[in-house]
């Protein structure tokens, strides 16, 4: 972080567009995209209130984890490992490896939905190609270069900015969307909001912002061993980096309801059954290069988001057990390490081959990841409250009544889909 000569902290722009920017954009995958655009075709602008309400939500979320990697000098089940029992490490790793091997899964099959609207190949081989590159980039590419590929990969996202302005939508529906929160208790509305929380606030991304401090200070050269080396300037430049990737995500996810509420709920398509479907709310600003348009952000932010969902399973797992990890290292160093991701990689993958509904897939990856997000929440809470693990890098009364407040906005929503489930 750059300082002046008197030693205080000068927040870095560049900066704010790496680490933030990809752990904002890995957060509009395509299980976001396709969540979002439902959502959008389902309930119109009356679901744009979402937005607003889950960005201090996804900013708690993501700080939270991030600090925690910063003052530990760990990720995030390497200190669970270090602190609590063993039954509630292995239940917390079952619960994150399932999420990020089914919301990747579903990422891939979203991917290839969009590459079938570019390419007559066939989707077999597709899924297949789609891995095989997914693979090399992490085995064969450095975390930099990772990083750095990513971050522009992200800015296809802004179509959706535009696709919505181009829509020319009711400005008086928009205000009231925004403004007004219109919730019903029934399971189709409940479904839909606890997929936008899950694929909102997701597992991976929990694990993902605490690894990725750790990583940056690995490749920075620095060594980080305890949280007497971490101080309140390094952690408000942190804040800037959450905020700028988190308000990134979420204008994305605004613009998306916006497009879709105003294209497709307006014209009558209230369901979308496949990436055609989804593509037309961008008719408006590409024509008919909205496949194309829409297909270019489904592969970008693809290849952006399935190596942080399956190498953060890696890392999980990994400091589960005292393994060796990092992408610092290469795969003849960290064996362990590069198998899991190619394990959860492959086991993606196969879920591609069971004929399983892309588009619905998207959905309930993030239902699925809603389910295992408020106790892994709860988990992060304890943790940077306690002085033992944090020292006097504890969370402050404002963090704290955030953070709790969004694990109760999280566990209401979804227990009661559970409960619209049973009754």
């Amino acid at each position: 972080m750059a300082r002046d000569r008197n030693g205080s902290a000068r927040p870095k722009v560049w900066r704010a567009l790496g680490l933030g920017l990809i752990t904002g954009a890995a957060d509009d995958d395509p299980s976001a995209i396709g969540t979002y655009a439902s959502a959008g075709a389902k309930l119109g602008p009356s679901f744009l209130w979402t937005a607003p309400v889950t960005f201090p939500m996804m900013f708690a979320v993501v700080y939270l984890s991030s600090k925690l990697g910063q003052v530990t000098g760990k990720g995030l089940f390497a200190v669970i490992r270090d602190h609590y029992p063993r039954w509630l490490l292995h239940a917390a790793l079952v619960g994150v490896l399932i999420g990020n091997t089914i919301e990747a899964g579903a990422d891939i099959g979203g991917m290839v939905a969009s590459i079938e609207l570019l390419v007559p190949l066939p989707k077999n081989l597709i899924v297949v190609v789609v891995t095989a590159t997914i693979l090399a980039l992490q085995f064969w590419g450095s975390y930099r270069i990772i990083r750095n590929v990513f971050r522009w990969l992200a800015l296809t996202l802004l179509a959706y900015v535009g696709a919505a302005i181009w829509a020319k939508p009711n400005v008086g529906e928009i205000v009231r969307g925004t403004l007004v929160p219109q919730i019903r208790f029934d399971r189709e509305f409940l479904s839909l909001l606890v997929a936008v929380i899950g694929t909102t606030l997701s597992a991976y991304l929990y694990t993902w912002q605490s690894n990725e401090e750790v990583e940056e200070k690995r490749v920075n050269g620095e060594i980080h061993e305890g949280r007497n080396h971490v101080s309140r300037a390094q952690l408000t430049q942190t804040k800037w980096d959450i905020v700028f990737g988190m308000l990134f995500s979420n204008l994305i996810m605004y613009f998306i309801i916006l497009a879709t509420g105003s294209t497709l709920h307006k014209a009558g398509t209230t369901e979308i059954r496949t990436a055609a479907d989804a593509a037309q709310a961008l008719r408006p600003l590409a024509g008919n290069a909205a496949g194309l348009l829409f297909s270019l952000g489904v592969i970008g932010v693809g290849f952006l988001a399935v190596p942080v969902m399956t190498t953060g399973a890696a890392y999980d797992l990994c400091q589960a057990f005292g393994w060796k990890h990092g992408l610092g290292l290469k795969p003849c160093e960290g064996k362990l390490f590069y198998g899991t991701i190619v394990v959860v990689t492959l086991v993606a993958m196969g879920m591609n081959f069971l004929g399983i509904h892309p588009i619905r897939a998207l959905v309930w990856s993030g239902i699925v990841q809603g389910f295992s997000t408020p106790p892994l929440m709860l988990l992060i809470l304890l943790m940077t409250n306690n002085e033992a693990i944090m020292g006097k890098r504890v969370n402050s009364t404002a963090l704290n009544v955030l953070g709790w407040v969004t694990f109760v906005a999280i566990a209401s929503a979804t227990i009661g889909l559970v409960v619209t489930w049973i009754l």
